[in-house]
């Protein structure tokens, strides 16, 4: 059978009997009461899965591999060129931390339900930090360290934190980022306050304490009682995650335990072709779904050993980086962003680097969080004489819709194509009315409901706003957001954001958010940011503003000034660093400024002028100053 037949059989398996294929998978989780129902839909928004079943995921993350006679196997590999330290935890050595650390918390009031907010760099303590509340029935919602105070503040008043933990510094190559600051102000901002925060001490930047409200961490999980698991519904939630929206309140997807565990203990056998024993690598942060998914849950689910990796593609020393990674840890599946990839080729193109290393033991490269170019694709599946897997998946997945699967054999090589369909999702391009469309052609990709195991069920506590961003525009389909289309061989394409989110680096943002701080000063009377093509990043956000009348300053300054207050508003995440004044914006007779067209004119391409359109002048005007 070849790898296309292996592949259709298993997927017509589950288009059969999607209950029973789910019920199969999810025997290779521990329950402590088994489900009722593989599938309830009378619950949720959509549905849930295993409805009545109750288990822990830190259980299933560390103990039972302890019981079952790995606790000397490496679970977590922490690999830091930002400070020269290379730490290996074994399964019993996480056991030992995550349940002081879960003790520590509960001394400090948190129970099942109460949420645990962390703000922290790619130290171990993080990882720990997660699982220590997975341990409790705690939900925990992690903050990417590299956003602002105002950014933390929205999260903080929307979760409503018990604890927040948090560390003195971040490191970035050649520079400090103390984070403490960052987090006083942000609890400053909230009208909610947590009742104490747990401050990790990094020797390179350690911060002053608030008598009363700070506790050093390491020095409380010491004198802490191990703390045991605490069994949950199948259906509670596990985590929040915030991710962009447009305008309003922040967005956060919440994760369940019982179907995340089963999607994710799956995956890693189906999608990367990993089981226990092996070395997998997530080279991304803990503060995005894939660092949540696969560098924390998926490979700890499946008794894996999985790097936790404090530095960067190049300069931490070089663009050989990460293969001296792989080649160190013996890494069998190595997953990280385009980016990356770029970063690396633009340093290194001929590969010269990797030449220095052993990689005999990485067997698939795999991409995700923005679309790869085909260009960067094709070179590294030369470079390294490995398949490249190129797969597409979001947030409010958790895990891949599409992708190649190691369990079935890899498809042939189509750069710039996700792959097909994961058991789980019934995918199609739809029309604007809704109407499936044909093979080949091109729409909004949606997924017919119910979603798989390990997707989001809802926004925390904000049930309507899931309704309304995923589910009202096509009844009975979950919306993507992206545009593309499923060719005749089963082969996803996806070309881009539907709506305002764009993707720089892998991280999506928000333009939306973007202009709302930008129209916030004092001298704009209007702007637009769109999303313009970059070599390196994918995509870079690039604002236009039209200034109030009679504002004479020099524009280089006040373009300062509007970098300088998305740098505080959003974070240096935002990677905005291009704000220029137009006279004008092109519109329609409407009002609707026309972002699509001001996007593609900054990519260079050819635009005809829309019938729709205002003034075709302004098109010109534009034009003019993007070509500056």
């Amino acid at each position: 059978m070849n790898d296309a037949a292996l592949y259709d059989k298993a997927y017509g398996e589950w288009r059969a009997d999607p209950h029973a294929w789910w019920a199969k998978a999810a025997e290779g989780i521990d329950w402590t009461k088994r489900w009722d129902t593989v599938f309830d839909p009378s619950l949720g928004a959509y549905g849930q899965w295993f409805a009545g079943g109750e288990l822990n995921t830190c259980f299933n993350c560390i103990d039972r591999h302890v019981a079952g006679g790995r606790g000397e196997q490496a679970a977590l590999i922490w690999d830091s060129p930002m400070t020269g330290q290379l730490k290996t935890f074994t399964y019993s050595d996480l056991l030992n931390r995550v349940s002081k650390l879960a003790g520590a918390l509960a001394g400090l009031g948190v129970t099942r339900g109460d949420r645990v907010i962390l703000y922290m760099p790619m130290v171990p303590e993080a990882a720990i930090g997660m699982l220590a509340c997975a341990r409790l029935g705690a939900v925990h919602s992690v903050v990417f360290g590299g956003f602002a105070a105002a950014e933390l503040a929205t999260r903080i008043a929307d979760a409503k934190p018990k604890v927040i933990i948090s560390a003195s510094c971040g490191l970035e190559p050649g520079r400090i980022v103390k984070y403490k600051p960052l987090l006083d102000a942000a609890i400053g901002l909230s009208p909610h306050k947590p009742d104490a925060c747990l401050i990790l001490q990094r020797e390179q930047s350690p911060c002053e304490l608030i008598p009363g409200r700070d506790h050093d961490l390491l020095e409380v999980e010491a004198a802490a009682a191990p703390h045991d698991c605490v069994p949950v519904k199948a259906t509670d939630p596990l985590y929040i995650l915030y991710t962009s929206g447009t305008t309003g309140r922040p967005k956060g997807v919440v994760r369940d335990n019982g179907g995340h565990a089963v999607a994710l203990w799956s995956s890693m056998k189906m999608l990367y072709g990993v089981e226990a024993g092996d070395t997998y690598w997530a080279a991304s942060d803990v503060g995005w779904v894939v660092g949540h998914s696969y560098i924390v849950y998926a490979p700890l689910l499946r008794g894996c050993t999985s790097i936790m990796y404090e530095g960067k593609p190049v300069g931490t020393p070089d663009a050989g980086a990460f293969w001296r990674v792989c080649a160190q840890h013996k890494v069998k599946a190595l997953f990280t962003a385009p980016t990356a990839m770029r970063a690396i080729k633009q340093q290194d193109p001929d590969g010269k680097l990797l030449a220095q290393y052993d990689l005999s033991g990485l067997e698939t490269l795999f991409l995700a969080g923005e679309r790869c170019d085909p260009p960067t694709a094709v070179w590294a599946q030369e470079l390294l004489q490995k398949p490249v897997v190129d797969h597409w998946w979001q947030t409010e997945t958790g895990w891949a819709i599409t992708s190649g699967f190691r369990e079935f054999g890899l498809f042939p090589f189509l750069p710039g194509s996700g792959g097909r369909p994961c058991p789980g999702y019934d995918l199609h391009a739809l029309d604007d009315d809704g109407h499936v469309l044909p093979r080949g052609t091109s729409g909004n990709l949606s997924v017919r409901l119910p979603l798989p195991p390990g997707c989001g069920p809802t926004l925390w506590q904000n049930d309507e706003g899931y309704r309304t961003s995923y589910l009202t525009d096509f009844p009975g389909w979950y919306r993507t957001g992206d545009a593309g289309m499923v060719d005749e061989n089963g082969d996803v394409w996806v070309m881009g954001r539907t709506d305002d989110i764009i993707n720089v680096a892998g991280h999506r943002l928000s333009t939306g958010s973007m202009e709302e701080v930008l129209a916030s000063h004092k001298d704009v009377a209007e702007c637009a940011v769109i999303g313009a093509k970059d070599e390196l990043k994918g995509q870079t956000p690039l604002g236009l503003v039209v200034l109030k009348y009679g504002v004479n300053r020099p524009e280089a300054e006040i373009a300062a000034e509007l970098v300088a207050l998305i740098r505080e508003r959003i974070g240096p995440v935002a990677a905005f660093r291009d704000a220029r004044v137009v006279p004008r914006l092109p519109k329609t007779r409407s009002g609707k400024i026309l972002r699509a067209v001001i996007r593609r004119i900054a990519d260079g391409e050819t635009v005809a002028t829309p019938p729709t359109i205002e003034d075709p002048m302004t098109l010109e005007e534009i034009g003019l100053v993007l070509r500056r």
